[in-house]
């Protein structure tokens, strides 16, 4: 086992683009649940590098390995500019998601572009990166990962419930760990306010103006993706292939368009909540208080926001945590959560040079 306290840095990239999130955590060895939050930022996208990042999925395997190699520059400038800032002193290793751009498992593939031994020589620090590969060439989803933390971290909840790009939920159920994507959240909510020239539906005010469709709540709700069981999970490919036609196809508003959506999220997550259960509630869409109310109106559950840093930098502060994890090689990745043939210890550590 690795030193104690542990000083890490996680960087967190997600699928509705809002910018690069980055923790800088103390965590305690001997007892995980005791760890600071110690500085945190959001560093936004400027517009190329946002319109880089939605366009890569179209890119060339040239021209792949080139983003791989600028945005893990851009990754560690990131990193040095929050170190200076902040005056951090004391640093064991970084742990980046990297960004991801493609993920498809049953074709056995997920690619996060930032590479790693840039981002070690940039900042002249260890690095532990890549997370997801491994899992999928065991034969796992590569997602979610965020679960052994949830297992770890916040073992005093029912249900731990992210909204993000995607909403995922994990719970601990028959001595194991159970975790899935359960739909598309800011990754569409975010396309259709920026059609009204909003980065964001801000408290789900645009949505509860608007109006539900009823054909097109009646195709949404009837995807195939909800009646499959655990282990399952979401990337832009399906959203594009799935949710995004239909919506088009509706020829409606960008408001009517949020309403239908917004209550197409609340339904599908209410649907994996038993009532009465205690349940933590992070990531960016736990601001948007018409979804938080829509979800209640639909079971009664006791959904529990936190402080907001822990709203905001909860998956980068995992990242940090599953950063640790492996450079102790512990377990890091659950086989119950991805279906992977067993649980291993993932991610890839670069040194820099």
């Amino acid at each position: 086992m690795i030193k104690k306290p542990v000083f890490a840095i996680g960087i967190m990239s997600g699928t509705s683009l809002d910018g690069i999130d980055l923790v800088y955590v103390e965590f305690d060895n001997n007892n995980f649940q005791n760890f600071s939050i110690l500085h945190s930022e959001t560093v936004s996208y400027n517009k190329e590098w946002k319109f880089t990042l939605q366009e890569a999925i179209h890119f060339s395997s040239d021209k792949l390995l080139e983003l791989d190699l600028n945005y893990g520059d851009l990754l560690g400038a990131t990193v040095n500019k929050f170190v200076a800032n902040y005056k951090i002193a004391k640093i064991d290793f970084i742990a980046s998601h990297g960004h991801t751009v493609l993920h498809e498992p049953k074709k056995g593939r997920t690619l996060q572009v930032g590479n790693g031994q840039v981002i070690a020589n940039k900042t002249n620090q260890k690095v532990v990166c890549d997370f997801r590969t491994q899992d999928v060439q065991l034969g796992g989803q590569g997602a979610p990962l965020v679960p052994i933390g949830d297992e770890l971290l916040f073992a005093d909840y029912d249900y731990c419930l992210n909204l993000g790009g995607f909403s995922n939920i994990s719970y601990h159920t028959n001595g194991k760990r159970i975790a899935y994507d359960i739909c598309a959240v800011n990754i569409v909510l975010n396309k259709y306010a920026k059609e009204l020239g909003f980065d964001f539906d801000d408290g789900g005010q645009i949505a509860a103006s608007g109006s539900i469709l009823t054909s097109v709540s009646k195709e949404l709700k009837a995807l195939s993706y909800y009646q499959k069981e655990a282990p399952k999970s979401l990337g832009l490919e399906w959203v594009q292939e799935h949710v995004f036609p239909k919506l088009v196809a509706s020829d409606a508003n960008p408001t009517d368009i949020l309403r239908t959506f917004t209550d197409h999220i609340a339904w599908a997550i209410a649907n994996e909540l038993p009532k009465e259960a205690t349940v933590l509630v992070t990531g960016g869409g736990a601001f948007n208080t018409f979804l938080i109310a829509e979800i209640k109106r639909y079971k009664k559950v006791n959904l529990i926001l936190p402080e907001v840093t822990l709203i905001n930098f909860k998956e980068a502060l995992i990242f940090a945590f599953l950063g640790l994890l492996r450079v102790d090689n512990q377990v890091n990745c659950l086989k119950s959560v991805t279906g992977a043939r067993k649980n291993h210890s993932s991610g890839e550590i670069f040194y820099p040079n």
